[in-house]
């Protein structure tokens, strides 16, 4: 699998499987009770494959599995990595805080500015809210490095579930 340097945290995959989406779904159901390396759990047409806990550390990925029909015969795959939900929600909440605070003193700099006040206290926020964003941007750049072998680990297991090269 490959990952390139793009701006993107959470990578994505699709591919075509020459096999119904049943009998992927069922070999990911199958395996789940032959292994313990991995966590395997199936909700509809959705995998979802974890590392165990005692495994795992803050930025440990997980890998969202959709199978969707296409015909008799075959199958298409999508996949996603992310990290543990509630990190995610966390991260994104972070996020949003610092954008709401960025507009916040937006607003209140450019009223002091059209009201004739002192207006450079609220201006340097706005350049520490931007500066916490880049921070949080290359912690989130900084997880996805560290989980990135576990992300092979994870694309190999699916691999070898459904037997593609």
């Amino acid at each position: 699998m490959h990952l390139s340097n793009e701006v993107v945290l959470r990578p994505r995959f699709k591919m075509e499987l020459k096999t119904n989406d049943q009998k992927a779904l069922q070999a990911f159901k199958d395996k789940k009770s032959e292994q313990s390396d991995y966590i395997v759990t199936c909700v509809d047409h959705h995998v979802f494959i974890k590392i165990p806990k005692v495994k795992q550390h803050y930025w440990s990925p997980q890998l969202h599995l959709e199978i969707d029909p296409v015909d008799d015969h075959s199958s298409k795959l999508s996949g996603l990595f992310g990290p543990n939900p509630t990190v995610w929600t966390m991260f994104m909440f972070f996020h949003f805080i610092v954008a709401g605070l960025f507009i916040g003193f937006g607003v209140w700099a450019y009223s002091n500015w059209s009201l004739d006040y002192p207006y450079l206290i609220q201006i340097a926020m706005m350049v520490v809210m931007i500066l916490i964003w880049f921070a949080l941007y290359y912690g989130g750049r900084m997880g996805k490095a560290k989980g990135n072998a576990e992300m092979h680990q994870l694309y190999n297991f699916m691999k070898e579930t459904l037997g593609v090269e």
